[in-house]
């Protein structure tokens, strides 16, 4: 056995985990039915106005205003109809005074038009004259060229997340595709002689590892792409293969071989490959979690008891990748309800305590560190600071769900 030296506290082992962190500068082209949820490496200027022209923006007529001006139920103007204009079509005469032309929504205008009379606003009269009962001013229920974009335009700045209404932006400019700066690389493995990947036989003493299939869910939701392999085994110079087999990934994480038993071995292979940011952190469950950098790459390690390791995930792993993927903090949602029964916790080290609700109240979900089902029926964790020991039935605490 060989005891942690020191552990963090975890405010201390957020700010190192930051400074260490820089966003992946690599850049691609993706199409723009993809591109939802990548973050713009480019600065985006319109060459064109959006709408390249003035449209009728309801179903009507199009008029000179000035034609209008007098008219009211009682006393309408009266207009002859020049013609009608559909949306993707072009008037093929410019309107004259005292006619009007029938258009339709996002129709262009007419030369010589500034207004629209919506179609409830008219009426069919005698010898086929439109019979308008509301004044309309210039401009009215007109977009005008350029309303939504101008030429020349900064419409999308390098660094922001495309979001559906950004992407149609991109679609009004007419683009098929848009430059977005790649997703991270992460290597994921785990280790033990012990773990075997479902879908083969299990020995006497091994399990199923559930590391393998539970992180790559967390990094695909946080801006990251995987690739997986097969357990490493607790030997130094197989985690030296594994870390360097990783050569082109940003972000290596291994799970098991960071605690402090004769078997766990990532401490020293890491050494010999860069330096140690921190190793041991004053929480529960995931105490003996790792970070390392080596050169342009960061290695976590992660606990190996699936708990602790989903637990760590959340804290440590969300924020460190979506800093390499250039993505905004992660908020999760919150509820405040009471808690249905008391809480003891570990006085040294803040806790991370998974609970569900249940009839408007948390209840304790957590059975242990190497308990799946800790998490499974959970709807997500409280968090008790260190030097709490104790919260009471009834307190207030505010769930993040997963």
């Amino acid at each position: 056995m060989r005891p942690f030296a020191r552990t963090l506290p975890l405010a201390e082992a957020m700010a190192r985990l930051r400074a260490v962190v820089r966003p992946v500068q690599r850049r691609e082209r993706v199409p723009l039915d993809s591109a939802c949820g990548r973050v713009v490496a480019e600065t985006v200027v319109s060459p064109f106005d959006v709408p390249p022209f003035d449209r009728a923006l309801m179903d009507g007529y199009a008029v000179r205003a000035a034609d209008t001006a007098l008219a009211c139920p009682e006393t309408p103007a009266l207009l002859v109809q020049a013609g009608r204009v559909f949306a993707g079509e072009m008037a093929d005469r410019a309107l004259a005074p005292g006619s009007c032309c029938e258009i339709a929504t996002g129709a262009p205008m007419l030369d010589g038009a500034d207004a629209v009379v919506m179609v409830e606003d008219t009426w069919r009269g005698e010898n086929g004259l439109i019979c308008v009962r509301a004044a309309v001013r210039p401009g009215q229920n007109v977009g005008r060229r350029g309303a939504d974009i101008t030429s020349g335009e900064t419409v999308l700045e390098a660094g922001v997340i495309l979001t559906p209404a950004r992407v149609g932006v991109l679609a009004a400019l007419g683009r098929t595709d848009v430059t977005v700066y790649a997703r991270p690389n992460v290597l994921i493995a785990s280790t033990g002689n012990e773990v075997v990947p479902p879908g083969r036989a299990l020995a006497p003493g091994q399990i199923f590892d559930i590391n393998r299939f539970t992180l790559p869910a967390i990094v695909a939701a946080h801006g990251g792409q995987v690739t997986s392999r097969d357990p490493i085994p607790d030997n130094v110079d197989a985690l030296r293969e594994a870390i360097d087999e990783g050569a082109d990934a940003d972000l290596i994480i291994i799970s098991g071989g960071s605690s402090v038993g004769e078997r766990d071995l990532l401490l020293d292979a890491v050494r010999d490959r860069g330096e140690v940011v921190f190793h041991g952190i004053a929480v529960k469950p995931g105490k003996p979690a790792l970070l390392a950098v080596l050169g342009t790459r960061l290695l976590l390690g992660m606990p190996g008891n699936p708990t602790s390791c989903l637990s760590n995930a959340y804290i440590l792993l969300v924020p460190l990748l979506r800093g390499l993927a250039g993505l905004p903090e992660y908020r999760p949602e919150t509820r405040r309800v009471p808690l249905a029964q008391a809480i003891v916790s570990a006085a040294d080290r803040h806790q991370f305590y998974s609970v569900r609700i249940e009839a408007g109240r948390a209840v304790p979900a957590f059975k242990g560190s190497g308990a799946i089902t800790s998490l499974s029926r959970a709807d997500g964790y409280i968090e008790i600071p260190a030097g709490t020991p104790r919260i009471d039935e009834g307190t207030l605490v505010d769930v993040k769900l997963f």
